[in-house]
């Protein structure tokens, strides 16, 4: 774990048929840290391709965004910040997951009331907020700051990602950005592929610290159980 370049909470499912078919779409299995043979699907061209942007973070759904801990701050120092957060927060437990076209991607988002996942989440980016080293003027250049909104560009500043608190919106990428002509094609193809294995309802029982290894590809590295 000390080699790992950042860490971040996210959820990812328990092993099954929804996690094994989710691994072998993206081509990466963050659970088992192998990769995994894509399916080709009628209509589609080069699934790799599709899935190349998000193949490296594994399937997931971001809680506390990707960090770098803080001068002087151990794994240990971590883990035991993230146990303690887990054993004050409750799990969450949602109608089901729609795919769901975010911009030019497409995702599965859960349906349902979204209060209590929106909490969990925000008691995350704060509680381990001090933990997290401060963002290089490269790491906030990467973000393209000026393509944020003001309050966006505040919540960087505050927490180290723009996609926290009331910007928070959960969800499990499946695709990189794709051409207008392909969206419609692509979100049916997916459509069939996860039906059958879908979550209803969908629960996020545990926190699960992932980590990004030196060659970029994030790993799981443990389960928290949510037993507040």
């Amino acid at each position: 774990m000390e080699q790992m370049k950042r860490f971040a909470l996210y959820y990812a499912p328990d092993a099954g048929a929804f996690a094994d078919h989710a691994a072998a779409w993206l081509g990466w299995d963050a659970i088992t840290g192998t990769a995994r043979p894509q399916p080709q699907l009628p209509g589609l061209r080069d699934v790799a391709q599709l899935t190349a942007e998000p193949r490296k973070y594994g399937f997931h759904g971001t809680i506390k965004p990707p960090f770098r801990r803080a001068p002087g701050v151990t794994v240990a120092d971590l883990q035991a910040a993230v146990a303690d957060l887990a054993a004050g927060l409750a799990p969450v437990v949602l109608d089901g997951l729609a795919l769901t076209r975010l911009g030019r991607f497409l995702a599965l988002c859960p349906t349902g009331d979204l209060t209590a996942l929106e909490s969990l989440a925000a008691a995350a980016v704060r509680r381990l907020d001090p933990l997290r080293a401060a963002l290089t003027a490269e790491e906030i250049a990467r973000r393209r700051p000026e393509r944020l909104t003001p309050r966006q560009r505040d919540l960087l500043d505050l927490w180290g990602y723009p996609f926290v608190m009331e910007e928070f919106r959960f969800h499990l990428t499946l695709t990189g950005p794709l051409p207008d002509h392909e969206i419609d094609s692509t979100e049916a193809a997916l459509e069939a592929y996860f039906a059958p294995v879908l979550p209803q309802p969908f629960q996020i029982r545990d926190l699960c610290m992932f980590g990004e290894a030196q060659d970029g590809r994030f790993h799981l590295l443990h389960r928290y159980a949510l037993t507040g």
